[in-house]
């Protein structure tokens, strides 16, 4: 979740030295710092509860999983971004200490203040790291998960579930990019959803 960004510019290799000794996480853009500001508990028990469906899956797979804590680069100059969960399956990641590099998948849960940003700009920067297949939106005010894929041609293509689900009443979440596939309950297993007003 980006908060108000920071007044100095920097390069690259100054904010990575900076950002290490700094008590919160930053993202950088473009030479702009942006502090990171804390998340719902919404937000926190939706991504614990997917990577806890996860994990397994994955290291059976050789593949690394991360959440929150852990930056993506896009390129050497930049941007970095932390999403709230990773995956590469890479073997050029398996021993990374800074930052992944060549993520097959990326997770973000939607907040208010941000969605407008992670569908938007922030997909955009995703866009050209080359080894991205799925990014993946999943809205903490409602139930509901938008799954971009990248198909053989370079397109994205959107799945948006419970809707495009095989079966909506019981709609099970496929992030084709790692083979992986559970009911959308689990995601949403014990988050307590903002009440919504009521429309007229």
């Amino acid at each position: 979740m980006v908060a108000n960004p920071q007044p100095q510019r920097m390069t690259p290799e100054e904010y990575l030295g900076w950002e290490a000794e700094q008590p919160i996480k930053h993202e950088y853009i473009e030479g702009q710092v942006y502090g990171m500001a804390g998340g719902t508990l919404p937000h926190n028990d939706i991504i614990l509860n997917l990577y806890s469906q996860l994990r397994s899956h994955l290291r059976s797979k050789g593949c690394r999983s991360n959440v929150a804590d852990v930056k993506v680069r896009i390129s050497p100059a930049g941007p970095y971004f932390y999403p709230d969960m990773v995956v590469s399956c890479d073997e050029r990641d398996r021993q990374a200490t800074d930052a992944i590099c060549y993520p097959i998948l990326l997770i973000e849960v939607l907040s208010p203040s941000t969605a407008g940003f992670d569908r938007g700009d922030k997909f955009k920067y995703y866009r050209r790291i080359p080894t991205l297949q799925e990014y993946v939106l999943i809205d903490a005010e409602k139930v509901g998960v938008d799954c971009y894929r990248k198909t053989s041609t370079g397109r994205w293509e959107l799945t948006a579930y419970p809707e495009h689900a095989a079966n909506p009443e019981n709609p099970v979440l496929d992030l084709v990019s790692v083979d992986f596939h559970c009911p959308l309950a689990f995601v949403y297993e014990a988050v307590e959803l903002p009440q919504l007003p009521e429309t007229l």
